[in-house]
């Protein structure tokens, strides 16, 4: 990607003419947002704005390989933070960027992980994907996490009572068979199991019409296991709603909550075949764009303090020497 499509594509991302100013380049879609919490929009911000300041990286030739960046979805993990104590363990996926910010915060390890500099969380050996941090696990091998989380659900239902397993998969990984074997012990065991979807419509570059027959609901019903749709973007309605689900899975009854979410961004880098309508459709539906329209009061101070803060953070990150993490240090 040239450093033009990248800044194209973090203006379009952003909901505005250029990252920062707020401004949306389509007609908000969706009903009003509630005014968020302080604390709640930065931590929003925090995952936009380093989402955005990757996608630059790697356009100026700042970074190689590959990231996929959870533009549009930070909303989820942000509903979910207060949810989930230290004692519970989060299981990750390959666009989980915004799950590790909503646990740690931590925006200078992980963005010296990703560049492989001194201070990265794991080294700088497991790169943007594959991340280990206390009760954190993420990976990019997809349908992984699930069984895994299982096994740690068993083990926390036996152990430590009342904490959970709470793992995060897309649309996508319901067409692997790991997911099903998951599922059908978490239904016989009565497993913690909190199995999060993030449904954006499409795996990779298959819509999720063209690769999943019936419903991603169906299917949890087919184990007895309960699903809960999630369609709003509203932070403060999507919180109390699963707050007691939540805690029935602490009790040892596993739920699939189905966030009905939009990916603003390509698959990764520029790998997007989605046809414009459907893209400008993902930007109207985007948190921030509605948020930007409904509460410019509150978004604009905010958005510039948290970009220059970002800003700072990959500037700082970047003149470390780098990584010298060794299996036989």
């Amino acid at each position: 990607m040239t450093g033009a499509a990248a800044e194209a594509v973090t203006g379009a991302a952003a909901g505005s003419a250029a990252p920062g100013t707020a401004g949306p380049a389509e007609a908000p879609a969706g009903p009003a947002l509630s005014r968020l919490a302080d604390d709640d929009l930065d931590l929003l911000l925090l995952i936009r704005h380093f989402e955005l300041t990757l996608l630059r990286l790697y356009g100026r030739g700042e970074l190689n390989g590959t990231t996929h960046t959870c533009l549009g979805q930070e909303y989820v993990p942000v509903a979910l933070r207060p949810l989930l104590g230290p004692g519970d363990f989060v299981l990750s996926n390959h666009r989980g960027h915004g799950h590790y910010l909503a646990r740690f915060g931590d925006a200078h390890g992980l963005l010296a992980e990703i560049m492989g500099r001194e201070g990265a969380v794991c080294g700088g050996v497991g790169g943007s994907q594959h991340i280990h941090r206390d009760r954190y696990l993420s990976t990019g091998v997809q349908g992984e996490s699930l069984p895994v989380a299982a096994g740690v659900a068993l083990h926390l239902r036996r152990a430590e009572p009342g904490a959970l397993a709470c793992v995060y998969i897309g649309d996508g990984t319901w067409g692997e068979g790991a997911v099903y074997e998951a599922l059908n012990l978490a239904a016989l065991w009565d497993l913690p199991l909190l199995v999060v979807v993030e449904n954006n419509g499409i795996a990779q570059s298959t819509p999720t019409g063209a690769h999943l027959a019936g419903s991603i609901a169906g299917r949890a019903a087919a184990f007895g296991i309960d699903h809960h749709p999630v369609v709003s973007a509203d932070v403060n309605e999507i919180r109390p709603a699963l707050a007691p689900l939540v805690a029935r899975v602490r009790e040892g009854r596993p739920l699939v909550a189905e966030f009905r979410t939009h990916r603003l961004g390509p698959h990764s880098k520029g790998d997007d075949t989605r046809p414009p309508a459907q893209v400008r459709a993902a930007r109207a539906h985007d948190w921030y764009a509605r948020y930007a329209h409904d509460h410019p009061g509150h978004l604009h101070p905010a958005d510039e303090r948290v970009r220059a803060r970002v800003e700072e953070i990959a500037a700082e990150v970047a003149a470390r020497p780098p990584s010298r993490w060794s299996p036989c240090a």
